[in-house]
This record gives structure tokens, C-alpha cells and sequence, in this order.
């Protein structure tokens, strides 16, 4: 008889992976995931089947909190420029405060065993920043550019700025609202 499944275990496992993906890379091995999570390894594949369910789950769950944090608090009813604010400075804290998230992130991001229904999970869960995204370049200089691209230059502008911050944190105020006015005037115009 299979093992009820146990919640904190899961989320153990998760932590782990992020930890080991962030120091270790894509490579960093099941067993010193499990080693990581205190279970075993074959525990591990009770949660998860293989390797790579794993690291969907992770980029689903990583972007997913990364998203609801960039987005907790937005102003509705406010102006466009101030929920891109809003959210701006949400998600830089959000990614300056858990670097370990932000490093596994950017390597699962970019891995071959995300799956495409992966990418539409976080794509469904991202769209209110989409939508955002879309009322503020009407009229702007990037109206008229695919919205994927509008979201990956955002992504550039933000990966550089919290890399300073990292780099500068006596800077991180002056840095953050330097890289907001910039984005803004690329994305509106204004």
C-alpha cells in the first residue's frame, strides 16, 4: 500500500531542489536533493516521478510566487504608472530578498525539461502583469511591439537592475527608480 502523501515533505523536497539548483545547477543530483529535504531518495520519486516533474513543479511554483509577490497590494483603480511601480518594486525585493529563488529560476527558465504546459501555467498566472503591460504601452512607442517582447526587455532591464542592487545596496532606491523611468518611457512613451 502506497504512502499517503505528506505536504511538508513536498515542500521540503522543493526547497531543497531550489537550494541545490542554485548552487549546484540543472545537474545537481536527486540524491543530494533528497539528502538536502531529510528523505530519501526513492522518497523523492513518491512526490515526484521523475527529474524533470521536479523541475516543472519548481519553475511553476518559483514563478508563480514570484508573480502573486510583484502583484500583492496593487493599487487597483489607480493610474497605470503606479501599479507598474507598484508591481516593479514588488518584484525587485521579491527577487533581491530570496537570491537562492532568483538563481534557480534563471536556470530553469531556461532548461529543455520545462514543458510547454509549464510555460502556459505561469503564462495563465502572469497575465494579469500582461494585461497591466498591455494598457500602458497604448500609445506608446512599443504599442505596436509583440507583447513577448515588451515582457522579455521588462525581464532585461530588471535582471540588470537587481544585479546592481545586488552589487550596490546603498544604491538600491536611486537604482530601482532610475530603472522604473526608463522602463516607463520605453513601455508609454511618457
Amino acid at each position: 500500500m502506497a504512502r499517503p502523501r505528506n505536504e511538508d515533505r513536498r515542500n521540503a523536497i522543493l526547497s531543497a531542489a531550489t537550494r541545490a539548483i542554485a548552487f549546484q545547477g540543472l545537474g545537481a543530483p536527486t540524491a543530494a536533493i533528497a539528502k538536502e529535504a531529510g528523505v530519501s531518495n526513492g522518497s523523492l520519486f513518491v512526490y515526484f516521478d521523475t527529474k524533470a516533474a521536479l523541475l516543472n513543479e519548481l519553475y511553476v511554483a518559483l514563478k508563480t510566487e514570484m508573480v502573486a509577490t510583484a502583484l500583492a497590494g496593487l493599487p487597483v483603480g489607480s493610474e497605470p504608472r503606479e501599479r507598474v511601480l507598484h508591481m516593479w518594486m514588488q518584484w525587485l525585493r521579491w527577487a533581491t530578498t530570496s537570491p537562492e529563488k532568483r538563481r534557480a529560476l534563471a536556470q530553469l527558465q531556461v532548461s529543455d525539461d520545462i514543458t510547454a504546459a509549464s510555460h502556459q501555467a505561469v503564462n495563465s498566472a502572469s497575465s494579469a502583469i500582461a494585461d497591466l503591460l498591455e494598457q500602458s504601452r497604448a500609445g506608446g512607442p512599443m504599442q505596436d511591439a509583440p507583447l513577448s517582447f515588451v515582457l522579455t526587455l521588462t525581464n532585461a532591464i530588471a535582471e540588470t537592475t537587481i544585479d546592481a542592487i545586488i552589487r550596490e545596496p546603498a544604491e538600491a532606491e536611486t537604482l530601482t527608480r532610475v530603472a522604473f523611468d526608463a522602463i516607463w518611457r520605453v513601455i508609454a512613451g511618457a
